[in-house]
């Protein structure tokens, strides 16, 4: 069954993308949830005239993504965490990492951050797609919370 997807669909493709699924997925999830229509033939056509009238922004929108990954490049992320040894009170998470990136001006939604839920302290990379062309690898560092001496 080919569909044309309505908006991003996790694992499948991006919105205007034609994707063939399997009927009972297409019929009963996608369709339903407003997440894509069928591709007719005519509904191909509209289509195809709407991306080539959208090509000249969608240039436009993939430069100010290359921008903005510039920009995350260049912010070197340290979390500091409670821990005990390596592992963490807690855990760090992908909504942690869009928090960080909006208090160094990248305002990110969480969902195009992908990272899992890290749990010990360490080095990792995180990804955050911007477009569906430019995907940033995003190096960040987990460090144990210092405790704080008493003073007498």
């Amino acid at each position: 069954m080919e569909l044309i997807l309505k908006q991003d669909v996790q694992n499948l493709g991006f919105k205007d993308d034609v994707v063939t699924v399997k009927p009972g997925y297409g019929r009963n999830f996608l369709i339903p949830q407003g997440f894509a229509t069928l591709a007719t033939p005519s509904a191909k056509k509209v289509l195809a005239e709407n991306l080539k009238q959208r090509a000249f922004k969608e240039q436009k929108l993939v430069s100010d993504a290359k921008a903005t990954a510039e920009a995350i490049k260049a912010i070197e992320i340290k979390i500091t965490a409670k821990a005990g040894g390596e592992k963490l009170f807690g855990s760090v998470t992908n909504a942690d990492l869009a928090e960080i990136l909006a208090a160094n001006g990248q305002a990110i939604d969480k969902k195009f951050i992908t990272s899992g839920i890290v749990k010990r302290t360490g080095k990792y990379t995180a990804s955050v797609r911007l477009h569906r062309e430019v995907i940033v690898e995003l190096p960040y560092e987990i460090v144990a919370e210092q405790p704080v001496a008493a003073a007498n």
